[in-house]
């Protein structure tokens, strides 16, 4: 696991973006695709807007892009809650990416079952079509300050613990809502897994998935540990020190 501490919320967008590009260039300089899972939340979207800037926006082929996504609220795409509809107005309404390679998750007319059933083939498709032995070349995660990452909460103990499926549904209470999520095997199954996390709000979760015993279902952002791949943290120095 490779620790990167920034000042500040602008630096740690700044920092990650410029890494971003380093690292696709690089997996495209060896395969004709990359393919990245993108985080909901409020802490990309800075993220996301450096990408889609000018500055930014050709630093990355996002014509040979497969992009996914983490996970979803059982909303409308045109609900403001929706994270399909920030990543679109944030990024990739702003660059190349082709939209038949833009995978996101069915949040309607149908059930919450039948969507992550639909993504689960959306995603066994794509891997082994391409005889891959390993999933995302990236995956961007987040952390809450629960410490919960994707839509795994804590003490939702059926989807935390998930080693069959690559995608579920959960009925999360305080929400009042489904949400359609990732699991950790095919998370964990990426090439390069990197975790975005800023605020003071975050820093008691961070210290806790750090640093307490392996306990995913109090800290489920520990169940994400590459079998094969890099683990990254990008944090800012509120959420490392309150």
């Amino acid at each position: 696991m490779e620790l990167h501490v920034c000042k500040n919320y602008d630096e740690l967008s700044e920092h990650i973006a410029h890494w971003m590009v380093e690292y696709i260039c690089k997996t495209l300089a060896t395969k004709e695709r990359f393919s990245i899972a993108l985080t909901g939340g409020n802490t990309p979207k800075k993220l996301y807007e450096i990408l889609a800037s000018d500055e930014y926006e050709h630093k990355i082929d996002w014509s040979r892009a497969n992009v996914f996504i983490g996970d979803e609220r059982f909303v409308p795409f045109d609900d403001e809650r929706s994270n399909a509809k920030m990543i679109r107005e944030t990024l990739l309404d702003h660059v190349a990416v082709d939209e038949a390679h833009v995978h996101f998750m069915q949040t309607e007319n149908m059930q919450p079952e039948t969507a992550a059933n639909a993504y689960e083939e959306v995603l066994l498709h794509y891997f082994n079509k391409n005889n891959s032995e390993s999933t995302f070349d990236l995956a961007l995660l987040g952390m809450g300050d629960d410490a919960h990452t994707l839509s795994l909460f804590p003490h939702q103990t059926k989807a935390i613990n998930e080693q069959t499926k690559w995608c579920t549904y959960l009925w999360l209470e305080q929400q009042n809502m489904h949400r359609i999520t990732l699991t950790a095997p095919v998370v964990n199954a990426a090439k390069c897994v990197a975790f975005l996390i800023n605020g003071k709000g975050k820093t008691t979760a961070l210290n806790n998935v750090l640093h307490k015993q392996y306990n995913p279902e109090l800290y489920p952002s520990q169940i994400i540990k590459p079998t094969n791949g890099e683990l990254h943290f990008f944090v800012d120095e509120a959420a490392m020190n309150g």
